[in-house]
This record gives C-alpha cells, structure tokens and sequence, in this order.
C-alpha cells in the first residue's frame, strides 16, 4: 500500500484536493477532522484536565481552550503534547484498516506533516501551494 502524505498551509487548496482523492475512491484520512472527533470524545477529560474549564457536556469547546493557548507557546505545546499522539494512534488505526482490506493507496491529510512527524509514515509527500495573493483571497472569502 501505498502511504501519500498530503500537506499545505491554510487556503492552499489542501481541502480541495484532499477532497478530489476521496471523489476518485482513495482512503482519505483528514486529521483536522480527527481532532474534531477527539475533542467530542476521549481528548475531551485529557483537555479539560490540562486546561480546566474547557470543556461543555464532554466536549471540548474550541473557543474556551483557543482562550488558554492562543499567544502561549507554553500551553500550544502541552494541548499539542495531549492532542498530536491521539490523532497519530487514529490514523495508525485507518491505516491498519486499509492495509487490512487491500487499498493501493492512501492518503494522510496532515496540514503539519513535517512538524509532527507525519512524514515518517509517508511513502510520498505532495505540498499543495498556492500564490500569496489566492491564498489570501481563500483565506478572507
């Protein structure tokens, strides 16, 4: 099987092209949309345990915990400590599930790839880019 680590910056067109590989029958798994799930389940008592006050009905509430990390690279690194290992462990698990069944090829939608050691389980890396000026125009629409 192989493993194409997928990674761009914010309105590079990331989304857009992770999204092509899923419409084309490629295992995409997106790890912004692992976080998401993790913060509605088991990352939620882990965060609220390093970052009281930050979750609501077992979920963790974005907007309370950007309140504790954002301007501290201090906190950023604990939440990054707690969150990084648990998306790693889901897509290990996609993974496991797709080599099990047979796929050709996956794909990991990593937006810090490089940065969280990503790249290590890739057989090949795309970095979708864009210019400065679409990228901002992406990003403000």
């Amino acid at each position: 099987m192989i493993v194409l680590g997928l990674t761009g910056s914010i309105g590079m067109g990331k989304s857009t092209t992770a999204r092509m590989f899923a419409e084309a029958g490629v295992p995409v798994h997106d790890s912004d949309e692992a976080v998401h799930r993790l913060y509605a389940g088991k990352a939620a008592p882990l965060v609220e345990a390093a970052f009281p006050g930050t979750t609501k009905s077992g979920s963790v509430d974005r907007a309370k915990l950007a309140e504790w990390v954002l301007g501290d690279a201090a906190a950023l690194k604990r939440l990054e400590a707690i969150i990084h290992p648990l998306v790693r462990a889901d897509a290990d698990a996609f993974l496991a599930r797709h080599r099990a069944a047979g796929a050709p090829l996956v794909v990991l939608d990593i937006p810090l790839l490089f940065e969280t050691g990503g790249r290590d389980r890739a057989d090949k890396v795309v970095v979708v880019t864009a210019s400065p000026d679409i990228q901002r125009a992406r990003v403000l629409a």
